[in-house]
Order: structure tokens, then C-alpha cells, then sequence
């Protein structure tokens, strides 16, 4: 990673894994504001921010389906991140993020009681963040719905939706409708951002050839072209840290 950009993580509490992935931060030390490119990797993120020249803000941001062009990341900024699993839009936030696909919105500066003064320690943001989340967790997660969930993210959406209706109990038909309601995405779809993902880490090692996840080169290649706008090989050089995502994934 970039000598002016810190990035630290943190993996949820047994308790939370079912709806949180990651808390993470990433702070840029330098004067100058580095242009990165997001990729999308199947989390929907609730953002810490605040730099030099720009006051404090809490963001949402929703699943993304292709790059963001022209991401950004402030001279002298830090942001902390909570990641989160699908499960936690019902039952963490307890509302549809279906129009904030590909797209994000700006949430008020005391959303969940977080303030400025959070960002002055990442473990103590954590753990404030556990137990808010814990606090909103009314009920327990639906059995099917968990086994679909933990299907998906276990085989890294390699699954097929008609394997997975059936392992889960639950009708594709009713899972494409839950998920486009909640999601604004197909389960289909989403699976693809999941097998891209964990492509990305393979990228990030130097693994510029199919996985299990991919028939053969050209579909692995189609694919990550198709999602990211760019071939492995461009991925993986990272030049400047282009890429924040395979940047990060880099630096574990």
C-alpha cells in the first residue's frame, strides 16, 4: 500500500458474524488527495469521515454491481468503516437500501450517537459500534434465511440460486424477491459480485489464472473485465494504488 496510507481491520465479535464482515480504517498522512477506483465487493458500508478541509460525515453506502469511477481519498483524512453482510439491512437497519445501489447517501452527524470524537480511536469505535448494533438486532435471523446466507458467503457465491433454494428451503422465486426488495440486486447477481471477490484476493497475490470459480481463462477473464472495467493483470499492478480494494487486500 501507498507509504501515506494507513489501513487497519478488525473482525466482528462470534455474536455479530451473522451481519457485520469487517470494521476498518484507512487514514491518508499525506498533502495531497489520492484518486482511487472502488470495486465492488458485495458489502454495504457505514462510513466515519472527516479531514483537514472537510467537516465530519457519516455516510451510507449501498451494494455496488461495477467500479466507482474517480473515487477520492482527502489529503490528510481519516475514515472508519463498519462493513456489513446482507442480513443486517433487515435486521440491523431494519429498512430496504434498494435505491442505494451502485450509490450512497449522506446520513445525519449524529447517526447511532457516533460524533466526531469516535475517530480518535479505532478499537474504542469498535467496540461502540458492536454494542449499538447489538442493541438493534430485535430478533433472531429467520432459520432459512441464515442458511441461505451462510451458504452464500461459505462457498463464495459459487452455489447455483437453484442449489441454494433447495439447500436453504426457501423458493427462488421468493429469494429473487426478498433480495430486489431489500438489495435492488438478483441473488444471481449478487453471487457474481461474491465470486469477483474472492478473485480479487487471488489478484492481489499474483494468482492471474482461474480459480474454482471460473470454467476456464476467457470466462475468468470476461468476468473480472465485465465487473471491474479492467483485465487481472491491469488489477494487479495497482499502479498507485489505483485499486483501494485490492490495495487493502494486499496489505493483510
Amino acid at each position: 500500500m501507498h507509504d501515506n496510507l494507513e489501513y487497519k481491520s478488525i473482525q466482528p465479535k462470534q455474536n455479530l458474524s451473522d451481519f457485520v464482515d469487517s470494521f476498518w480504517c484507512i487514514r491518508n498522512t499525506s498533502d495531497e488527495t489520492l484518486e482511487t477506483i472502488g470495486l465492488p465487493d458485495g458489502r454495504i458500508d457505514l462510513s466515519l469521515f472527516q479531514s483537514a478541509e472537510e467537516s465530519f460525515r457519516i455516510m451510507l453506502l449501498g451494494l455496488g454491481t461495477k467500479q466507482y469511477e474517480k473515487g477520492r481519498i482527502p489529503a490528510n483524512s481519516l475514515t472508519f468503516v463498519i462493513s456489513f453482510k446482507l442480513p443486517a439491512v433487515e435486521y440491523v437497519f431494519h429498512e430496504s437500501i434498494s435505491d442505494l445501489l451502485n450509490s450512497g447517501k449522506k446520513l445525519e452527524t449524529n447517526f447511532w450517537e457516533f460524533n466526531e470524537n469516535d475517530l480518535e480511536d479505532f478499537e474504542l469505535f469498535c467496540e461502540k459500534a458492536s454494542l449499538k448494533i447489538e442493541s438493534l438486532l430485535l430478533k433472531e435471523i429467520e432459520t432459512r434465511k441464515q442458511k441461505l446466507f451462510s451458504l452464500i458467503y461459505q462457498t463464495h457465491g459459487t452455489m447455483t440460486v437453484k442449489e441454494l433454494s433447495e439447500k436453504s428451503s426457501w423458493s427462488s422465486r421468493q429469494i429473487n424477491r426478498y433480495f430486489n426488495t431489500y438489495f435492488g440486486i438478483s441473488l444471481k447477481g449478487f453471487c457474481s459480485i461474491l465470486r469477483f471477490r474472492a478473485s480479487l484476493e487471488h489478484i492481489a497475490m499474483g494468482k492471474l489464472y482461474p480459480e474454482e470459480n471460473f470454467s476456464d481463462q476467457t470466462h475468468f477473464i470476461k468476468e473480472i473485465k465485465k465487473i471491474s472495467g479492467s483485465l487481472p493483470k491491469e488489477l494487479f499492478q495497482n499502479k498507485n494504488d489505483r485499486f483501494i480494494l485490492l490495495s487493502a487486500l494486499s496489505s493483510k
